[in-house]
């Protein structure tokens, strides 16, 4: 039997994993197998997507961190392992929006949004690195590193260019690392969502110009769901993957092809 998609035995951490993306993500590698941490900022839906993956039996945390704080992240990665003992996969999916024309974009809320979206997986990635690294130099190499882009970070997208930069910006980071990391046998891809039904565009779901004219553009004729990323997830987190690194996994219902 077939069984490099087990992930018994491994560790994830989703960050921005209590919804949307995140936690599609995180209920995925739990059903596969995995113990699952996630980090979010809200205590509440932390709360509630921790009772969730409860139900499939692995172990699992929740923490409130706040990726674009260095030291939460650090302290973060430090209780993870003390309460798992490894991480195997990191998943850097935290991150927010902040559209706004060039003409009215404030430096703060360009800032800001680097520091989530940017700042926020160089640190969580080298707290993993450094995870990962040390773990190599003890005979048990191995480890994934995955970062939630955007296809806004591909292609243009109008009043979008803090976000699309923060999202190009940690693409590029993840081909760099991909080739810094191979020789501790660590692999480093990140993925690309279209439009996907979460919070973070619950304006433009619920916008008729929108539904007019872009979702018509999306071959698959809908609107991406979280749960259209357990299989990558799964996939990333997993020795099927094994020899998959450095490359942009787009998910967007054929959306940049057409």
């Amino acid at each position: 039997m077939y069984k490099p998609f087990d992930l018994t035995g491994k560790v994830a951490l989703v960050t921005g994993g209590n919804g949307g993306i995140g936690l599609g993500m995180a209920d995925a590698l739990a059903q596969a197998g995995a113990d699952v941490v996630i980090w979010g900022t809200n205590d509440g839906k932390n709360a509630a997507a921790l009772e969730s993956l409860r139900g499939h039996g692995r172990r699992v945390s929740a923490r409130k961190v706040d990726v674009s704080n260095e030291t939460e992240v650090a302290e973060g990665i430090k209780a993870a392992l003390a309460e798992m003992g490894r991480l195997d996969c990191v998943v850097a999916n935290a991150g927010i929006g902040g559209g706004a024309p060039i003409a009215e974009m404030t430096t703060d809320l360009f800032r800001k949004v680097h520091r989530v979206n940017e700042e926020g997986v160089f640190f969580t990635f080298r707290e993993a690195a450094r995870h990962m690294m040390a773990r190599a130099g003890e005979g048990d190499a191995g480890g994934s590193l995955v970062v939630v882009a955007s296809t806004a970070g591909i292609e243009g997208a109008a009043r979008n260019s803090a976000y699309g930069a923060s999202k190009g910006a940690v693409m590029s980071m993840a081909r760099a690392l991909a080739v810094e990391l191979a020789r501790y046998g660590v692999r480093v891809n990140s993925i690309a969502p279209g439009w996907i039904a979460t919070d973070m565009t619950a304006g433009a779901q619920q916008n008729k110009v929108f539904a007019e004219k872009v979702v018509p553009r999306i071959p698959a004729r809908r609107w991406g769901r979280p749960e259209d990323f357990g299989g990558i997830a799964v996939y990333l987190a997993s020795d099927a993957s094994a020899y998959h690194t450095g490359e942009t996994f787009v998910i967007d219902g054929g959306y940049t092809k057409f």
